[in-house]
């Protein structure tokens, strides 16, 4: 069964009418064309009966063909866009019905989309997809291994690069240029010094690299269509006694929530996990974001582990588990790997050193 087909199979199932699929990574999942379309007007829509059919700009027309999409309605500056929408779902639906849509659909199309079908009840549509993208299948598994294995790989070449004196942004250069240097393409990356450390999401700035100072990295690649992302936090030096004490709090947190997160948990759950070790260890009011985000695709897709989410894990299930705590003005301790589900959490990355390294 292909995903269109899958997808389908969910919108009837639901009693829906269709979905409006735009960005490059629902565009991506559903059809091999991860295309970006900017400003201009462009979607995917994918009918209950199963017909599908892509509206885009006639310079995207090309591509979209050479990747397998035979049925394609374009138009070119100056057209109107959405009279080509609205002739197809005028065929499709008439006036009225419930379409999903991609839940980063610009504001823009979404409103000009209303303006033209006042029948239509436009619904979001991430927590539907991610039904489908949310369970991965041997290929996507292996790709995702893939990426974690670049990204322990480069954490060894950020030991290996740590000079005194060295800013933040350099350190970022180093990473950046070791990822493109593996075969793939760096997405983000967060090194904070010091201070800079207790900010969860920190910019990269000109801080420069101090003995005995705290360093926190997170970072990802793509690799193959699919995301790796990790967080380790050490010491450039000698590690203080309160640092080992945040470390083996958030050591001990991450622990817990994997132990939780098996097939059949409750992500709410699993996130409580590791609340619970931070807030017996003191740390509770420091510990502010939830305890991991679903990976695939994108870097952030469902499932989410966090504590408004209560449906139950499913095998294969991809995500990140990363609590941290962050003393303002001081240091902050973040630590994850990314996880799928299974009998156990398996995970994607080398395990976590135990204690606080000092390198």
């Amino acid at each position: 069964m292909t995903r269109i087909e899958r997808l389908v199979e969910l919108i009837n199932d639901q009693a829906l009418d269709g979905f409006l699929a735009q960005t490059p990574a629902s565009l991506g999942y559903l059809v091999d064309f991860p295309e970006d379309a900017h400003e201009r007007f462009m979607v995917l829509a994918v009918h209950k009966s199963g017909e599908h059919c892509l509206i885009c700009p006639a310079l995207s027309s090309i591509q979209a063909r050479r990747a397998g999409i035979t049925k394609i309605r374009d138009w070119r500056d100056g057209e109107d866009p959405v009279a080509l929408f609205s002739q197809l779902i005028e065929e499709w639906n008439g006036e009225a019905g419930v379409f999903l849509v991609d839940d980063h659909l610009p504001a823009k199309m979404l409103l000009e989309m209303q303006e033209a079908f006042i029948g239509i009840r436009f619904v979001s549509g991430g927590s539907y997809l991610g039904q489908l993208t949310g369970r991965k299948d041997a290929d996507e598994l292996a790709r995702m291994k893939a990426a974690g294995e670049l990204a322990d790989q480069v954490f060894l070449k950020v030991k290996s690069s740590l000079l005194e004196g060295m800013t933040e942004l350099e350190l970022e250069k180093i990473i950046r240029e070791e990822f493109s240097r593996l075969g793939s393409n760096p997405s983000f990356c967060i090194v904070g010094f010091g201070p800079g450390a207790a900010e969860s999401h920190h910019i990269n700035g000109e801080t420069r690299l101090e003995k005995d100072m705290l360093v926190l990295v997170d970072f990802g690649c793509e690799y193959q269509g699919y995301n790796s992302d990790i967080t380790r936090t050490f010491v450039f030096g000698k590690a203080s006694e309160k640092q080992k004490q945040v470390y083996e709090a958030v050591y001990q947190a991450h622990q817990a929530a994997r132990r939780v997160a098996v097939v059949g948990s409750i992500p709410s759950e699993v996130d409580a996990a590791a609340r619970k070790v931070i807030t017996e260890a003191g740390f509770g009011e420091f510990f502010t974001h939830r305890t991991g985000h679903g990976i695939g695709t994108q870097v952030h897709e469902h499932p989410n582990i966090s504590p408004d989410n209560h449906v139950p894990l499913v095998e294969s299930n991809c995500f990140s588990i990363e609590p941290g705590i962050y003393l303002p003005d001081e240091f902050g301790v973040r630590l994850e790997n990314l996880y799928y589900a299974s009998e156990s959490a398996v995970s994607f990355n080398s395990e976590i050193p135990p204690i606080l390294e000092e390198i």
